[in-house]
This record gives C-alpha cells, sequence and structure tokens, in this order.
C-alpha cells in the first residue's frame, strides 16, 4: 500500500515537472480539444458549424463577417451560417477551469445565447403591429426589449442592424405615436424607449431618416428637448444629429420653424448632459446655420441674439478638442455672416481665442481659426485695423508665419498669406518697448 501510494505520489510529481517552463515556473497545458482551431486559444464560448468542426464563437463570427463562407479547416462551403452552441463542450471547459484554479484559472461565465435573426424579424413585426393597435405598452416593452439585445453584445447588434427593417420599423413606430392625437404627457414613455432603441442602430436607412424626418416626429423631438428627462433630451439630440447630417437643408428649415427649437439647442450646451450630448448639439446648429436653403441670416440672427457667440467662445476657453473643434466650426459660420461678425466685433474674447487655438489643438479647429480671422479681417470696416492690430498683438503673425511652414490646405493658405499680407502693413502701429528703458536698473540676481 506504501508502495502504491509513493508511486502516485511520484507520478504526480513527474507530471508537474513536465510542465515546468524555462524559467521554473509552473505551465498548464490547455487540452487541444479545447483550444479553438482559429485563435489557438480556450474557447470561452465553443460552436459547432454544419461541418462538425467546433470554434470560439468571436472567432468563426468574426470569419464570417469578413465575408468567408467556407469551413476555415475543412473548406467546405457552409450550408447554414448561423453556428449551433456547442453545450457539451463548453461544460467541459467549464469543469476543467474548475479544477485548475490553483493555477489562477478563472471559471468561464455561461455565454448567453445571442439573438437570431428569425427572432430580431418576429420583433419587428410585433412592434409593427403594435403601433398600428396604438398599443403604447406593447411596443414599448417590445422597444426596450430590442434596445437591451443590441446592448448586451456586439454580435447582437450587428444581427440587428443587418435586418435592413430594423430603422424604419422603429422610426416608422416613432411617427406613428407622435402623430397620435393623444398628448406628448402620455406617449412620452413608448416615445423614449423608441428614440432611446433607435440611437443604438446608427446610421440609419433613408426610410428610417424620413420618418424621423416628418414635421410630427420633429415636434416629438423638440419636446424632449425642452421637457424630457436627461435620457430623453439625450437621445432626441443624437437622433437630431444623424438626422441633419444625413438629410438635405429642407429638415433644417423645418426644424427652425418649430416654436422653441432653437431655446432648447441653446440650453443643451448651457446646461450641459454629457460631452457627447454637448458635442451632438453643436453639430445640429451647425447644421442649421449652413445648410438653411434661404433663411441662412435669419437663423444666424436669432441664434446670434440668444447669445450664442459669447456662448461658443466661453466655451472655447477651456474645453477638450472634440467640443473645441465643432464650436470653432459653428463660429466660423457665424462669422460668415454679417450678423454674426457684428457680434464677434463686440466680444474681447474672439481674436485671442481665434489666435490662441491655431496650431494648438488640432489641424481641422487650425483651418477654422484661420477662416474666423480672414473674415472678421477683410470684412472690417474702420480704417484703423482694430482687428488687425489685436491680432498682431496676441501673436497671429508668428503663428501664421509658422504655419505656412508646417503646412496646411490649399484654401488655408492663401487665407494665411492674405492674412499675413494685412498684419504687415499695421506692424508699426504696435507699442515695443525700448529696451533703453532698462538701462539704469539693477538686477537682483
Amino acid at each position: 500500500m506504501i508502495s502504491s501510494w509513493r508511486r502516485k505520489r511520484a507520478g504526480r510529481r513527474a507530471a508537474k515537472e513536465e510542465r515546468r517552463g524555462e524559467n521554473g515556473e509552473l505551465e498548464l497545458m490547455i487540452p487541444n480539444h479545447f483550444r479553438c482551431p482559429i485563435s489557438l486559444d480556450l474557447m470561452k464560448d465553443p460552436v459547432t458549424l454544419s461541418t462538425g468542426i467546433t470554434y470560439d464563437r468571436q472567432s468563426i463570427e468574426t470569419w464570417i463577417d469578413c465575408g468567408n463562407q467556407t469551413c476555415p479547416i475543412t473548406n467546405q462551403v457552409l450550408r447554414n451560417l448561423e453556428p449551433i452552441p456547442n453545450h457539451t463542450l463548453r461544460k467541459m471547459v467549464q469543469d476543467w477551469c474548475v479544477e485548475n484554479q490553483s493555477y489562477g484559472i478563472e471559471r468561464i461565465p455561461t455565454p448567453r445565447i445571442p439573438v437570431s435573426s428569425a427572432e430580431v424579424s418576429e420583433i419587428l413585426s410585433k412592434i409593427t403591429a403594435a403601433s398600428k393597435r396604438g398599443d403604447q405598452v406593447g411596443c414599448g416593452e417590445l422597444a426596450a426589449k430590442i434596445k437591451a439585445l443590441g446592448k448586451e453584445s456586439e454580435r447582437n447588434k450587428r444581427c440587428i442592424a443587418g435586418n435592413k427593417t430594423a430603422g424604419g420599423v422603429l422610426s416608422a413606430a416613432f411617427e406613428t405615436f407622435s402623430r397620435s392625437s393623444v398628448s406628448f404627457d402620455t406617449n412620452g414613455a413608448v416615445l423614449e424607449e423608441i428614440l432611446s432603441a433607435l440611437t443604438i442602430f446608427f446610421p440609419l436607412d433613408e426610410q428610417a431618416n424620413s420618418n424621423l424626418g416628418s414635421a410630427a416626429s420633429l415636434h416629438s423631438m423638440v419636446w424632449f428637448l425642452k421637457s424630457g428627462d436627461l435620457s430623453g433630451r439625450s437621445s432626441a439630440i443624437l437622433a437630431l444629429k444623424e438626422l441633419l447630417h444625413s438629410s438635405d437643408e429642407s429638415k433644417a428649415d423645418a426644424l427652425a420653424e418649430i416654436e422653441g427649437a432653437l431655446e432648447a439647442l441653446m440650453k443643451m450646451i448651457t446646461e450641459p448632459i454629457c460631452p457627447t450630448a454637448t458635442k451632438a448639439s453643436l453639430m445640429v446648429i451647425y447644421h442649421m446655420i449652413n445648410n438653411s436653403s434661404y433663411q441662412n441670416e435669419t437663423i444666424i440672427q436669432r441664434f446670434v441674439d440668444m447669445g450664442l457667440v459669447s456662448l461658443l467662445l466661453e466655451t472655447l476657453v477651456d474645453s477638450e478638442r472634440s467640443i473645441c473643434e465643432r464650436a470653432m466650426g459653428v463660429l466660423d459660420v457665424i462669422c460668415s455672416g454679417e450678423k454674426g461678425r457684428e457680434k464677434a466685433y463686440s466680444h474681447a474674447l474672439t481674436v485671442p481665442v481665434s489666435v490662441k487655438k491655431l496650431l494648438r489643438v488640432s489641424d481641422l479647429t487650425t483651418e477654422f481659426s484661420v477662416s474666423i480671422l480672414w473674415n472678421l479681417c477683410k470684412n472690417e470696416k474702420t480704417e484703423e485695423g482694430g482687428v488687425l492690430v489685436e491680432a498682431l498683438q496676441v501673436g497671429a503673425f508668428q503663428k501664421l508665419l509658422l504655419l505656412l511652414q508646417v503646412g496646411c490646405t490649399d484654401r488655408t493658405r492663401e487665407k494665411a498669406t492674405e492674412l499675413l499680407k494685412s498684419l504687415n502693413l499695421h506692424r508699426d502701429k504696435l507699442e515695443c518697448i525700448d529696451s533703453m528703458d532698462f538701462k539704469d536698473l539693477k538686477r537682483p540676481f
């Protein structure tokens, strides 16, 4: 009996010695049938293809998403691209992980079963039926379900987005409840759920944008901006950004005509929810004042009267790169109009902030800065050249020279060259300090 015990102990010691690496540390060998044939790593969610070969779900789905329709091992054409979960092998892998916890192996959690294309189609069909019946509760629950599935995993999100009708169905339901005679206070919950679900699957197709761009849908989104909670306001501004980015100028005109829309957009910047919502608000304003067909000056005037120029300059003083780029873009469009320039001339931060952002944030911000200074200097009506002198005082001449040396776009180079010529004419107006004023000053060191 003692001899048998010693043999077992010696066998375990020998097995451990075989698993020791070059540095003397104990290594654990993963069984070959637990390894994914593609990644050669331990399979966390083993699935089997129609050819009978098992892979890790993430690896084989990446292979299929790249356009491959064959089995990587056998090279046979797959009859079905939907892999089948291998529960038996997954249970064996989990048991092996538990047995080897002493080696630092953590048990692999049981993965959730991903949604299938058939399930997505069924949910979308139910949403369409519920919206036609006017079933607010049912439609809201289904929208919340499809949103939860999309957030659960990237695979689910791709599967839902792969259904070409997903955006159209959700946006059509949003338009249907927006047109309802029931008040927004009653329909608010279902509208918020649908809008929140839509934001997960951007960008939307043409049909979805058409539904969101209807008068009823636009009024609903503006209502959320004015009266909704934080989640509703955030979803509404993201949807508006997506809509105006991919639509024609008529949508910008329609949004500007809605009562309280411009004030609600200003509120999104003065009372920020999160950086993402702030950036989306700036983009919506940019599209409104840049894409409007016939009301460009009118919209700019309304924003200027609300204090947008001051708000942008205060935001630019200390903001992150992405917000700075968008704020400079909006300020550039405002300064291209006469009403906007009048307000910019009167603000003390316009020139210093524009010069400060040169070569400091990004190439895009530099282009906007040069364009703003060019618009202000070119259209200045005073003969004294107040803007040019102020720009010289804050170092614009040196920065523009450096910009030409490091390189920029052709359009920006033309504007920078023209600015340098104008600035050079006013360099003699700068107040310089005579070094002789300090000849009798005793240094403290």
